[in-house]
This record gives C-alpha cells, structure tokens and sequence, in this order.
C-alpha cells in the first residue's frame, strides 16, 4: 500500500475525527496495528492559524511518518496555502476534507458541503495539487457518497480529483444528509474502486473483524478507514489485521494491559494540552474506554467531577485495578455509541 512516494505497513487506517485523532491518539492507534493516522482538520483561515487549537493540531513532535494532515475550506487559494503552511510544519502528505458532516462546517459551505458545488471542489483540489507538487507531497481526498441520496457523485468527483493528480481516494459510504444515521452502503466505493487507478480507501461502519472483511470483499478497496469504532477501542486495528491473516479473532485484552495504555495515553494527552483542558478533554476518552464495562456508567459520572490530572489518573488506576479482581480480560464487545454524539466529531 503506497501514498505517492511512502510504503505504509498495512492497510488499516485511523479516520480523522475532530476532537479525536490529536497527536496522542494518533500514536496510540499506530502503536497498536494502524498502518496510517490522518489529523484532525487544519483550518485553511489564516487569522485562526495562531490560535491553540489550530498549534496543536499542527504538532506532530514525535509522531512517526508518514504524517497526513487534513485542511478545510472553500477558498481554493486559501487552501493552497494552507497546505503550504503545514508542509513547512511537517506534514508529509495533505488530505483535502470534503466528509465532514458536522453543521458548523457544512454551514459554511466546507467539508461535504463541497460536494454540492463540483466545479468550487475541482478548483480545490487542482490548487493544492498544484502548491504541493514542489515540495513532493502527494495529496488525497476524503468525502461522501454525496449531499443527500439524490445526488450522489462521488464518482465523478473521484475521477475529476485523479485527473487533477490526487493519490488517494477515500469514500465514507453515506450521504452529508444522512450524518452518522442508518447504514453505510458500500455500492458507491465499489464504483468509485472500480472507476479509479488511484488507491481507495473504504470507510463507514467498520466496527469489527468480520465486517471489516466484509467490506473489503463488497468494494474491493485497497484499504480500511476506521473512525468512530477506534474510540476507547485502539487496539481494533490489531484486531482487524489479525483476523484477515488467520481468519481468526483475536482474544480481547487483558484488563492490565488496557489500563497501561489508557494512563500511557493520559499522560502523553496532558503533555500536549496542559493540565486544565488535558484534564476536561481526556473525559471522553474515558468514558469510551469504560462505557461497555461493569460500572463504567457510574464511573463515568465520577470521573466528570475530577478536574485535577493526579485525581484523574489515580481513579482510573484504582477503576481498573478493581476490575482487573474479577476478570483477566476485557468482556466482548458492545457497541453503545451515540450517533448524535458522534456527528460533531467525525471529519
């Protein structure tokens, strides 16, 4: 599997999730069998690249290559920019999002919303094609399967977008419409795999070994994008590879092993936050990591009243050292997402 000039280890990729996939969760899904993680988007408004969320997002000390970085907007000039200011901050490959269903950015006109104007979205993609070139970075693109089940052209803007050099396509198999809402269909990336020379990337209700299979075999895509199954969830990736090797699953984790990485992943999310927003943003991380295990409601409820990193830390120690008495591994797994919850998250 390549992008451009880089050979990546697998074909498991972590999707890029607003609020989500910063630096530490980042290192974390690679640690445990992601060939590849995408940032959370990166504004292309230059009076916002100051600001410190648009720094950390744009921090990658540490983390292992190649780093993929996505922008947003609906400025083709302000674009090519952007993607020039990340490359001088270390981004090795840029996506160009056109996924994201959240209101706040389609409400602007950006992310899927693109996908409702062609010719705006055309213009996109050639110019940061075009300001990537010189440095040798390749580009890709993330989007839906359309605006709405009416007017689905992922297909014609996959083949435009390959015309105008992207390198890698990636379809999340429902409409802007639709949001995070019924079931992801996977008609649409068969075609646009079929269609394209380019690797493409299947994304959309991957949230286990078997479906991830199953997707695999429906599109033919060359590789997997997984968002919202990885939440509390990172070693799903380990998952995945070890059963499309074997054709056997995997056995869960055990409960200390899991409790490792969750105090690794606190400490490394501090560091890049500070204490205060650390503290507040780490909350849902946790909460994904015990929402399907005993107690972990009321866990939960306990841990939003802690607003000191030691605090924090030592309940989670003390959570899972009491679960660790009463079970070696963690329980099957229960998927009890929010979608709602999810549509602000996910780019």
């Amino acid at each position: 599997m390549r992008i451009g000039s880089y050979e990546l280890p697998n074909h498991l990729f972590v999707a890029p999730m607003a609020g989500v996939t910063d630096r530490p969760f980042r290192r974390l899904c690679k640690a445990l069998g992601a060939g590849y993680a995408v940032s959370e988007m990166v504004t292309s408004r230059k009076d916002l690249w100051n600001s410190l969320k648009t720094s950390r997002r744009a921090n990658h000390e540490g983390e292992t290559g190649p780093i993929a970085v996505q922008i947003a907007g609906t400025d083709a000039p302000m674009m090519a920019e952007a993607a020039v200011y990340n490359i001088e901050r270390g981004a090795q490959i840029i996506d160009i999002n056109m996924g994201c269903p959240a209101k706040k950015v389609c409400n602007k006109w950006a992310g899927s919303a693109l996908m409702q104007d062609e010719a705006l979205a055309l213009q996109i993609v050639e110019a940061v094609v075009d300001a990537c070139a010189p440095h040798g970075v390749p580009v890709t693109l993330k989007m839906r399967t359309g605006w709405c089940q009416t007017e689905k052209n992922a297909l014609t803007i996959a083949r435009a977008a390959e015309s105008a050099g992207v390198q890698m396509v990636t379809v999340h198999g429902r409409t802007r419409e639709q949001g995070y809402k019924g079931a992801a269909e996977y008609e649409t990336i068969a075609a646009v795999k079929a269609a394209l020379r380019v690797p493409v990337v299947a994304n959309g209700d991957i949230t286990s070994p078997e479906k991830a299979l199953a997707v695999l075999r429906a599109t033919g895509a060359d590789a997997l994008m997984i968002g919202r199954a990885a939440q509390g969830r990172p070693w799903i990736f380990r998952e995945i590879a070890h059963y499309l090797a074997t054709g056997e699953q995997l056995a869960p984790p055990l409960v200390v092993e899991v409790r490792r990485l969750l105090l690794e992943h606190l400490e490394d999310h501090y560091a890049l936050y500070g204490e205060y927003t650390g503290v507040r943003s780490a909350r849902k991380h946790i909460g994904w990591y015990v929402r399907a295990l005993p107690g972990g409601e009321v866990f939960r409820a306990r841990m939003n009243e802690l607003d000191a990193a030691p605090a924090q830390l030592q309940a989670v120690a003390e959570y899972f050292d009491e679960l660790g008495a009463r079970m070696d591994r963690l329980p099957a797994v229960v998927d009890v997402r929010d979608p709602e919850e999810d549509m602000e998250l996910a780019a």
